[in-house]
């Protein structure tokens, strides 16, 4: 088994190995190794279009990881006290969010908005003053966002609501035994306690936005994320700057996932100090 699982893992971080290996390539071919050099990820940095396109991936990654930490964290607490089949029916649909394969939800995400801004976009045409010409929903950042936002809602809610479950309800119940109101009890006692599942939360949602091609790739519009502007370089060929790219992403969500897991693991051992 110890044999079975080194081959698995030799399979699995290989290919990353060799891409952060050959991005510090000093010749101008990929798969040549000719020399060490980190002039591609000077170039990578310095090109404006890599640079636009790291713009656009860090506002949808940043603002819909916070859309879906405020919703997330919302829909979890008012889960929290649902019992019986109506609690199964919302984790059913939770789960399903989180196993239902990308290309799924940029297919759906991408014909719901088509069909939303062809009934609204004619509407606000007619009411919109002539003077001037009406604005028109389209596919954009906004797009982006709200895709993002769905799914990785979902990340979320696991999360804050698998802390919620290991607070002890006598909290809750002293505080409303004081004449406490619910605002109080949740600002108080309840948020403090979740605030690090809540922050694990946002950098794992913000580590699936920014890394996500498949659904960003349908919702897109004429808008370059960075997954996108290196699907759209290696079709023309694989680039020593290309693997800075990517060697770069990969060290900033590696870091982001262990700065989550850290934090949830350090809540843990609080509390079991407790």
């Amino acid at each position: 088994m110890r044999i079975y699982a080194a081959c698995v893992y030799l399979f699995l971080y290989t290919p990353i190995a060799i891409i952060a290996l050959f991005s510090f390539n000093a010749g101008r071919h990929a798969s040549q190794l000719q020399g060490f050099s980190v002039q591609w990820y000077g170039r990578a940095l310095n090109n404006p279009f890599v640079m636009e396109a790291l713009e656009n991936s860090l506002v949808v990654a940043f603002t819909s990881a916070t859309l879906a930490s405020i919703i997330g964290t919302m829909a979890a607490v008012g889960l929290h006290s649902v019992r019986g089949p109506v609690r199964a029916v919302f984790d059913a649909i939770i789960y399903i969010a989180i196993m239902i394969p990308g290309i799924v939800i940029g297919i759906a995400t991408l014909i719901a908005l088509v069909t939303v801004f062809d009934v609204i976009n004619p509407w606000i045409a007619a009411i919109w003053p002539r003077v001037e010409a009406a604005p028109q929903f389209s596919m954009g950042r906004g797009s982006i966002i709200a895709a993002h936002t769905m799914f990785t809602m979902a990340l979320v809610v696991v999360i804050v609501r698998a802390r919620l479950s290991s607070i002890e309800g006598a909290l809750m119940e002293a505080s409303a035994d004081l004449y406490a109101p619910p605002w109080a009890t949740f600002r108080r006692i309840t948020l403090p306690l979740i605030a690090p599942a809540i922050f694990a939360g946002f950098l794992l949602a913000f580590t699936f936005s920014f890394d996500d091609f498949i659904i960003a790739f349908f919702v897109a519009g004429s808008e370059t994320t960075l997954p996108i502007y290196i699907f759209s370089s290696i079709r023309r060929g694989v680039t020593p700057e290309i693997n800075a790219i990517g060697t770069m992403v990969m060290v900033v969500s590696l870091v982001l996932l262990i700065v989550a897991q850290l934090i949830l693991r350090s809540s843990d051992r609080k509390k079991s100090r407790k």
